[in-house]
């Protein structure tokens, strides 16, 4: 199979993944969308000699959103009191690893000349993306309850952050993405052995 239609076969395999998978626009993700691009993916295909990919591309615009709340969990739980020192620890290792792979995702889509954000917004319904209830809740949320569902929401946000990225290990072209994806793979897979740890001393 060659590089466009494996590329190609990728991209309705997500397309489809995500249409299952619901929109979750209204996940409380504060990220600003970009709408200036209206046209179809296909108009965004990067030219057989270029660097990078139409994996590659459908990657950093999904995973920035993905990484974004990730970091808005975070600084929920931060802002939380009586959250044990663990749990704080944890909290900030993942806002201080994932908010700046946000500035370098949007710096070479930026560089491939393609918008931050899926024209179709179909980037919303990603696996492991929290629904707008699921953020309330943890909002709410004080103490052990707060900690138990910010540990159990994260664990499947960083299952989908690494089914993503293993995606991108088999189709992307782009040496940088690929290698952030083994980044991630590898300290999302260590961060839930971690979280299982903690929710079982709780």
């Amino acid at each position: 199979m060659n590089t466009k239609i494996k590329t190609l076969t990728l991209a309705a395999t997500l397309a489809a993944s995500l249409g299952l998978a619901g929109c979750a626009a209204d996940s409380g993700n504060n990220m600003p969308m970009n709408h200036g691009s209206s046209g179809p993916v296909s108009s965004m295909m990067p030219d057989a000699n270029a660097d990078h990919n139409q994996a590659d591309i459908m990657f950093s615009q999904m995973m920035i959103p993905h990484h974004d709340q990730a970091v808005e969990m975070s600084d929920i739980i931060l802002a939380k009191p009586d959250i044990p020192a663990e749990v704080t620890a944890l909290a900030t290792r993942i806002k201080d690893a994932q908010a700046p792979e946000i500035e370098t995702m949007a710096l070479w889509l930026k560089s491939w000349n393609v918008p931050t954000m899926m024209s179709d917004h179909s980037g919303h319904g990603m696996s492991g993306m929290v629904d707008a209830d699921g953020i309330n809740k943890l909002k709410a949320a004080q103490g052990a309850d707060a900690v138990r569902l910010f540990l159990g929401q994260m664990i499947g946000h960083h299952e989908g952050a690494i089914a993503m990225a293993q995606e991108e290990i088999g189709a992307g072209k782009h040496p940088g993405t690929v290698q952030l994806s083994r980044d991630i793979v590898s300290a999302q897979k260590a961060e839930i052995a971690e979280i299982k740890q903690l929710l079982a001393t709780l």
